[in-house]
């Protein structure tokens, strides 16, 4: 009968003894498994216990070889590759970003400098270049666009723009493009959905602090786009406390505010006559003319984008 402690040293050769048969045939069957070892610089005895974790980083390595972007990734980790590292004398193995994930970090980068709230995908990928020029009634809006981020300085009081006209003619998107611009040069911009801004404003009265930090960050970030405004429900609270109190805020430290609306300067106004307790006129010119402080009014007329899609979707 054999005792224990033979049987753990047979064990421990036969072990042994695969381990270094399979490191010898990778060797000898995998050039980039090969390259990979001998890159190292490690005993054989030592690197032939991680024979399978550099298999598959020699596996995820010829992936990348003949991959051509980003979405042909075939490893287990999305624009990454498993590689091996030697730390304090040990083998570790990481995944490190390859170079189309780098590529998309660095033109996504911009993107940390956004505060985007309920606004849809489009608007967040808005871009200069990809702005529609067959339309000739956008162009006086571009070149004001255009000498806005030339001129730009934070903090100067420069003035945004308020922008109305027919639903879907691509208000949001023409100033979140240039918005996104200033992002990539590192300012930091908010774009707000305003009814739905409101409307969580409103969920956050039990918790005083997600309350006045939502509040804060809007008041005071560099450039700010309250979208839509004029089509959420007038109260007074909006009104006054919100809004009155975030345009005064912007107008005293010059930061440079935009709006879009369905509604006129003039609609505008009389959309903020109306309270509860009656026919506010007063209170509406005081934040009317925040706003005209604060931008110059400009109007889009245009084809609507929206529409036209959805019927092409129809028809299909």
């Amino acid at each position: 009968m054999k005792s224990i402690g033979n049987v753990i040293k047979e064990n421990y050769y036969v072990n042994t003894s695969k381990l270094e048969s399979n490191y010898k045939e990778a060797l000898e069957n995998n050039s980039t498994f090969k390259k990979i070892a001998t890159s190292l610089k490690l005993p054989s005895s030592y690197l032939m216990k991680y024979t399978s974790s550099l298999e598959e980083s020699s596996k995820e390595l010829d992936n990348c070889k003949k991959c051509k972007n980003i979405m042909q990734c075939k490893n287990s980790y999305t624009g990454h590759v498993l590689y091996p590292n030697i730390l304090s004398d040990n083998l570790v193995f990481d995944y490190v970003p390859c170079k189309y994930k780098k590529e998309l970090d660095e033109r996504n980068k911009y993107k940390k400098n956004i505060y985007l709230f309920e606004v849809p995908k489009e608007i967040k990928e808005a871009s200069m270049k990809n702005i529609d020029l067959d339309n000739h009634d956008r162009f006086k809006i571009i070149k004001w666009l255009k000498k806005f981020l030339d001129n730009y300085q934070a903090g100067a009081g420069m003035k945004g723009i308020y922008l109305t006209g027919n639903f879907g003619c691509g208000k949001t998107y023409l100033i979140s493009a240039a918005l996104n611009e200033l992002a990539k040069k590192d300012h930091k911009i908010a774009i707000i959905y305003y009814p739905e801004f409101l409307r969580s404003l409103k969920e956050s009265f039990s918790d005083p602090e997600v309350y006045n930090e939502k509040f804060r960050m809007i008041k005071r970030v560099e450039v700010l786009l309250i979208d839509d405004i004029g089509a959420e429900t007038m109260t007074e609270w909006s009104r006054d406390e919100v809004l009155g109190t975030i345009l005064q805020y912007r107008m005293q430290e010059g930061l440079t505010t935009f709006f879009t609306s369905n509604l006129t300067v003039k609609d505008l106004e009389e959309h903020f006559s109306y309270s509860a307790k009656g026919i506010e006129k007063v209170k509406a010119k005081r934040i009317i003319e925040r706003i005209k402080q604060l931008t110059e009014e400009m109007t889009l007329i245009s084809e609507n984008k929206r529409l036209k899609e959805n019927e092409s979707e129809e028809k299909e």
